[in-house]
């Protein structure tokens, strides 16, 4: 008579039984399976069900199940009622990757700053897998026409992505409404403080607006991100466990 001796154990009724007669996959399988689903949400963008993430990923509803109440197990998901979105640990852990040593921190002032003087709504890329990551944003004036958050791909035919790939040696790469009709980009690369080009500043405002003045301001933002590489960026706070207001 087969019996559950625990995890990973293959005796009738176990987890691991279940999964395989719904042809899910063991070990290694059920990471990339929970990571897939974590994908999913975030490509979702709010929030899913179920159904929606089993379609989704191509995995049974049962599994679903299953990875999901682990997953909020860790704060790696949270539910709201039968829908369920990427939860507040997976935030943190994402908010811990660097690109570049000290890229965001040394980055978060003169971003805000560039959206306090021009309106505009301000975004640092990096490239990542043949697209350019945003790793800050500041919303500005575009919103919510087009929204910007930290996360967002853009094509590496945009001005950003241009200016990503570098070298420039004529100044910014202007977009007049090339990708989006109503929408204005001038950006610019970001230098550490060898010269690499590390990631790129790009600030976006409604048609109509300066672009030289526009261009101008973010490459005043740029510098301030090399000064602030070369000088080691700024210091993250240490962590004391309360929640920001």
């Amino acid at each position: 008579m087969d019996t559950d001796n625990g995890p990973g154990t293959t005796g009738t009724g176990t987890a691991a039984t279940r999964d395989a007669q719904e042809g899910a996959p063991r070990g290694r399988g059920v990471l990339e399976g929970a990571f897939a689903l974590l994908d999913a949400l975030r490509r979702n963008g709010d929030e899913a069900g179920v159904t929606e993430l089993a379609l989704a990923c191509g995995v049974p509803k049962g599994t679903v199940h299953r990875l999901l109440d682990q997953l909020i197990g860790v704060g790696a998901v949270e539910r709201a009622g039968n829908r369920y979105r990427v939860g507040p640990q997976l935030y943190r852990l994402g908010q811990a990757w660097e690109p570049h040593p000290g890229l965001r921190p040394a980055a978060r002032l003169p971003l805000q700053r560039l959206r306090a003087a021009t309106g505009a709504s301000v975004v640092l890329v990096v490239l990542r897998e043949e697209t350019a990551l945003t790793v800050g944003s500041v919303p500005g004036d575009l919103e919510p026409l087009l929204p910007v958050r930290n996360g967002l791909a853009f094509r590496l035919d945009t001005a950003a992505g241009r200016a990503l790939r570098g070298p420039l040696r004529g100044g910014a790469v202007l977009d007049r409404e090339d990708v989006m009709e109503g929408v204005c980009c001038a950006s610019l690369p970001v230098r550490a403080p060898d010269g690499r080009t590390v990631a790129a500043l790009a600030a976006m405002v409604p048609a109509g607006r300066r672009l030289d003045a526009l261009a101008h301001a973010a490459a005043e933002a740029g510098a301030a991100i090399t000064r602030a590489l070369a000088g080691g960026g700024r210091r993250r706070p240490a962590e004391t466990g309360a929640t920001p207001g």
